[in-house]
This record gives structure tokens, sequence and C-alpha cells, in this order.
């Protein structure tokens, strides 16, 4: 288990560092003049000459990319040409405000998924199509819509949440939960109806196999066949489905951040991306990354545990 843990740390660096290189050196190809877009077009020449120098624009690429590795390895991401604020202080103040929305949403959705998928491939008929139903109804309305309909209904119209969540990092656990309710719901709406499908899919995969029959032909009881033995064998499916889940919803919480205001990742990744921010920019890209390596680790690991040919092949 430990070597197969290695090995899954060893390609997670390679992934970190492949990702980083390609990121910085595409970035930096295609932003242009950055000196000139700092000062403005009325800066002279010696102006924006002398700016290049001061960030560093004047060194070779791959210089610039080394001292950018050397920094970040010792936790310096560097700073933001605009504010000058270290980015390292702006993923601080932001990153909770994000990850606490994305792992109260995951949570839920492995909880709910989980019920509703085991229930619909144990019990079938007409609890069987009604999950199938709302999988496809939750899978074709984006997630932004959900966060709309929320923000009227719920927020405007009922008044029983806040419209926006300007929520700061020193805020009671009262004042976040009630702040995060409505962006979470909106994560859960989506997850919950295409994890619960795949969640049934794969018990059912697992009461249809050979095993469960022989199980069966031996007297043990359904439910002792189904906690002790399908759901182990269907966990993983499930697990990988959460993780794509959780990747994917890193993506889609910038718009659910923009539409709650919550000053998490979303609009710092929006502003500075707008701006051409790109050490900003560049953190954000590692926040993300390293965020999905770890899952994809952890996700990995349990999969070894729980079925030891993940770890032959």
């Amino acid at each position: 288990m430990i070597r197969f843990i290695a090995k899954r740390l060893g390609s997670g660096l390679v992934v970190l560092f492949v990702v980083s290189a390609l990121t910085f050196f595409l970035l930096y190809i295609s932003s242009g003049s950055i000196a000139r877009n700092i000062l403005g077009d009325q800066a002279t020449a010696e102006q924006v000459a002398l700016k290049e120098h001061e960030l560093g624009l004047d060194q070779p690429l791959a210089a610039r990319y080394f001292a950018w590795v050397a920094d970040a390895l010792s936790g310096n991401l560097g700073a933001s040409w605009f504010t000058s604020e270290p980015v390292a202080n702006s993923l601080a103040t932001r990153i909770p405000v994000t990850m606490t929305m994305v792992f109260a949403a995951i949570i839920l959705i492995a909880i709910c998924a989980a019920l509703i998928g085991v229930l619909a491939a144990v019990k079938r008929g007409w609890v069987d199509r009604v999950v199938q139903v709302g999988a496809i109804i939750g899978d074709s309305i984006p997630g932004f819509v959900i966060g709309v309909i929320l923000v009227t209904v719920l927020a405007i119209q009922l008044g029983l949440f806040p419209a926006t969540s300007t929520i700061s990092p020193d805020s009671g656990a009262d004042a976040w939960v009630y702040s995060m309710s409505l962006p979470v719901i909106a994560l859960l709406i989506n997850g919950v109806t295409g994890g619960a499908q795949q969640i049934r899919s794969a018990v059912i995969k697992q009461l249809e196999r050979d095993y469960v029959r022989t199980l069966r032909s031996r007297g043990i009881g359904e439910r002792e066949i189904l906690f002790k033995h399908v759901l182990r064998s269907a966990a993983p499916a499930g697990l990988t489905v959460l993780s794509l889940q959780l990747i994917g919803m890193l993506g889609g919480v910038v718009i659910i951040e923009q539409i709650f205001a919550l000053p998490g990742m979303g609009p710092l990744a929006v502003a500075a991306t707008g701006q051409s921010d790109l050490p900003v920019v560049m953190g954000v890209v590692m926040y993300t990354v390293v965020v999905v390596i770890v899952v994809n680790l952890l996700v990995d690991i349990l999969n070894g545990w729980l079925n030891p040919k993940v770890r032959v092949s």
C-alpha cells in the first residue's frame, strides 16, 4: 500500500510541475506588453522599460519560470501587479470561503446520492423511474440557472435567505451557515441527481453479479449482502463520480460565487484574468491543480483500500 501511495504521489508531483510550466509559459507568451498594460497608453518608453526591469520581465522566460518555482517552493507566490498584495495572502482569505462551500456541498451530495441511488437500485419500480427522470432534469438545468431561481424565490420573494452572501472570514458559524445555504443548495441539486444515477447503476450492476446469487443461495440475508458486500464493491464507482463532481464544481463555483457575491476564489480569478494580473492567475491555477491532485490521490487511496486489484494494476 505504501508503494502504491508513493507512486500516486509521484505522479501527482509530475502533473503539478507540467501544469505549472505550461500555464506559466502560455500566460506570459500570450499576455503581450505587460508593463504597457499596467502603466497605460500614456506611459513613455523609458517608464515601460523601467517597469519591465522592476517586474523582471527583461529576463529570459525560462529564468523567470525557475525563479517563480524557487519562490513558490518557499511559499512565496509573488505579489499582485496592481494591488501589491501578496498572492498567498489573497488566496488565504478566499480559499476558506470557496472550500467551505465546495466541501459542504460534496458531503451532502455523497450522503443524499448514496441514499437515493441505493434505494432506487433495491426498490426499483416507480422509485427508480423517479430517480432517472430527476437525473435527466437535474443534468439539463445549469447550476447558475438554479442559483438565479433560488435567489428569486427563496431570497427576494420569500425573504428566507440573504440574496447576497457578503461574509467575512471572521464571521461566526451561524453567519457562515446562513450565508452559505443557498450557494450550497444550488450546487447540491445538480450534484445529487447525477450522483444518485451513477450510484444506482453501480449497485444494480453488483446485484446482478454471480457472487450475489451465490450468497443468496447460501441463505444470507439481503441486508447483509447489500451492506457487507454490494456497497463495498460499488464504492469505487461512487467515489470516482464524487471526485469528478468535486473537480467540476471548482469550475462551476466561479459563477455561483458571482451570483451570490461570495468573496471566494471565483471573483478573484475573474478580476485577475481581466487585468492580466499574472501572479494572481498563477496562484489561482496552482491552488486548483493542488486541490484536484489531492482529491484524486485520496480517491485512489480509498479505491486501493477497498479493492486490492486496483493496487496491483
